[in-house]
């Protein structure tokens, strides 16, 4: 793939973006290719040509976003319609989808410009609540969709069906439906497994159940889940990503399926999936204890 445009997202929030952005820019346009600033960050750095998110992705080959995940998301939702590839420069401290950190941008960019680079298709999920006399409420995400009680005094209960064949009502304080990107976000913290991207899976993981049965349950791609709100009291909330939230009513369904969208990723060449993990969540070892380990006969003592 020739990159010839590339755009520049940037959370504005961070102290260090606009540094990073005109850093970058520059780099970018004294090897000739054309640079596009989202707004927001064009504004900061005092640039009158910013472009409208929205619109980046229908002007670039490329897209950089300086942040965290959460920047990864919005822009993910905003450019859903446009088959872009997304780098993510990690600028905060725990960040699974911006894999490249600040200090390797430009050895891996070199790399990435030159076209020696793999991407990744990630599954994202549309969400429709239907309900009342209110019109659907629809989205898309790429983590996770969730329902919790919010403010509500007592557990709420949540009839759930799968491709319409009823599985089962949870009396839990929510649940959460993530994408295999989402396994390791809100759904990783409240127990649910950590799911390759690869897969191509749903996980369904009630929060904190009444029931200790109540396990987190991995779905095939391609089912579709419907989730009831019962509840005596008024309202649970609905949220998108942790970043769009609205009201859900007692009776209204929230139906989960997958999205002919996809989020492409471009992977880090630095480091693969195994070792972001490994890093992110501090897993300790060596590969030379292993192999030690491996040298033990089945009586437990070691060879030299």
């Amino acid at each position: 793939m020739l990159i010839k445009k590339v755009g520049i997202i940037a959370n504005i929030a961070k102290e260090q973006s606009p540094a990073c952005t005109i850093s970058l820019r520059d780099w970018m346009v004294a090897r000739g290719l054309e640079v596009y600033l989202e707004e927001g960050i064009a504004a900061k750095v005092g640039d009158a040509a910013g472009v409208e998110r929205g619109r980046l992705g229908s002007l670039v080959d490329l897209l950089v976003v300086f942040g965290g995940d959460g920047t990864i998301l919005r822009t993910a939702r905003l450019v859903r319609d446009r088959d872009v590839p997304i780098v993510g420069i990690n600028l905060g401290g725990f960040g699974y989808l911006t894999e490249v950190n600040l200090s390797e941008m430009f050895s891996a960019l070199e790399i990435i410009l030159a076209g020696h680079f793999q991407t990744e298709k990630r599954m994202m999920l549309d969400v429709s609540v239907t309900g009342g006399d209110e019109s659907p409420r629809e989205g898309t995400v790429l983590n996770d969709v969730v329902l919790n009680r919010g403010n509500l005094s007592r557990i709420v209960e949540l009839e759930t069906t799968v491709d319409d064949l009823y599985m089962t009502t949870f009396k839990a304080d929510g649940i959460i439906i993530a994408t295999p990107t989402g396994s390791t976000a809100y759904s990783l913290a409240a127990g649910g497994p950590i799911v390759f991207p690869e897969l191509h899976s749903i996980v369904i993981n009630p929060i904190c159940p009444h029931t200790m049965t109540n396990r987190p349950i991995l779905l095939p791609e391609e089912a579709v889940i419907k989730v009831t709100l019962w509840t005596a009291e008024q309202g649970a909330t609905l949220t998108l990503d942790g970043q769009v939230s609205f009201t859900v009513k007692s009776g209204d369904t929230m139906t989960i399926r997958k999205s002919r969208h996809v989020t492409t990723l471009v992977s880090s060449p630095h480091r693969g999936y195994l070792e972001i993990l490994r890093t992110k969540l501090g897993w300790v070892g060596s590969l030379t204890g292993v192999a030690a380990r491996k040298r033990q006969d089945a009586c437990g003592t070691e060879h030299p």
